[in-house]
């Protein structure tokens, strides 16, 4: 008896029809995985550049001016929609600021605007700048855009949406080029 369990024992040791299931079984899941997790990081890193760029590029039209209104502000979304586009642009909140610096390096509002025509921040209402700008007087337009980002292949209903979404932000700093001081006569 002890030799014929011996027998079965070593025939089962042989048999290896049944591996290459197991080890595909096994393998699979973690190579989607895998998958899914560099595409999700490769289109979070896209968005992020489309993000920095459209608050960089809203930042950098707003400073080649020497007077701005609320229409020209009002159209720096469509700007920012442009560059954020074919990926998901809505629900972005994006706030374009004109700054005036002191040689202190301390910053006053000078007027503020947001996406839907409000006023993010009360005018002459003290604002923190960079330290670049330290030193000299300087008109400064800051723009602030955070986009939240939804993963996309996120399975639905394993958690709220908070947990699937992703806000990616840049504030971008340009110092004013044509005047001295970037007036908004009716901001």
């Amino acid at each position: 008896m002890l030799t014929r369990a011996h027998r079965a024992i070593a025939l089962l040791a042989k048999d290896r029809s049944g591996f290459g299931a197991i080890e595909f079984a096994i393998v699979t899941p973690l190579l989607v995985v895998a998958y899914i997790g560099a595409f999700e990081v490769t289109l979070g890193f896209t968005v992020k550049s489309k993000v920095e760029r459209a608050a960089s590029s809203v930042a950098d039209l707003v400073a080649q001016q020497s007077e701005v209104n609320k229409t020209y502000l009002g159209n720096m979304s469509n700007v920012a929609n442009s560059i954020l586009a074919p990926y998901q642009n809505s629900g972005y909140t994006l706030k374009i600021t004109g700054i005036k610096v002191d040689s202190a390096n301390q910053g006053t509002v000078i007027w503020s605007r947001d996406q839907n025509g409000g006023v993010p921040y009360p005018a002459n209402s003290p604002v923190t700048v960079p330290g670049q700008f330290a030193a000299t007087e300087a008109f400064v337009v800051r723009t602030e855009l955070v986009v939240p980002h939804e993963l996309l292949l996120f399975a639905e209903g394993l958690g709220s949406r908070a947990l699937n979404t992703i806000d990616l932000s840049k504030t971008a700093f340009y110092r004013s080029r044509q005047a001295e001081i970037i007036k908004c006569p009716d901001c």
